[in-house]
């Protein structure tokens, strides 16, 4: 059973994602490396924390479920960034997704979800299968932003670096 404190995470966690990803790619939003590997890299690290620590005991239908989930997450992200549109802005590349991404988005949830009820279902979900919520959509998203990562290349858009410049003398 979660704790408070991961409760409060897990709703923490969910008002970022809908903020700095679902409602800036509907909106529109510039795209920098940075952009694209913060949030992604936060969420796996602190998932892949949380998930190591509910691996003791886990049983193997467990790890199943969370494998079938991250297969499932991973290609929905793929399926998510070919919605966006990329094109070129202030010297970066501007995205901005459709009503199909945010189905997209709205399936990303359900099939969490049920994949949650599959495994209470057939007795084999545990203390990981919500351990690992902050896991499996940092892959997600992961996925998502290197799928447009790589579409910016391909159409040859400029993705800024969005360093600091010096300061002048």
């Amino acid at each position: 059973m979660p704790t408070a404190a991961h409760v409060l995470l897990y709703a923490a966690i969910a008002l970022l994602v809908l903020y700095r990803v679902v409602y800036r790619q509907v909106r529109g939003t510039l795209l920098d490396r940075k952009s694209l590997v913060t949030l992604p890299l936060v969420l796996v690290a602190v998932g892949g924390y949380l998930t190591l620590q509910a691996l003791p005991g886990t049983s193997a239908g467990e790890l199943g479920l969370l494998a079938v989930d991250l297969v499932v997450l991973a290609g929905l992200g793929v399926l998510r960034s070919t919605t966006t549109t990329l094109t070129e802005r202030d010297g970066t590349t501007f995205q901005k997704g459709s009503a199909i991404t945010i189905g997209l988005w709205a399936l990303t949830v359900a099939v969490r979800l049920g994949l949650v009820a599959l495994g209470t279902a057939l007795g084999v979900a545990g203390p990981l299968t919500s351990a690992s919520i902050a896991l499996t959509l940092g892959v997600s998203i992961a996925v998502q932003n290197a799928t447009t990562y790589l579409r910016v290349q391909r159409r040859g858009l400029p993705l800024a670096d969005r360093r600091p410049t010096a300061l002048s003398r």
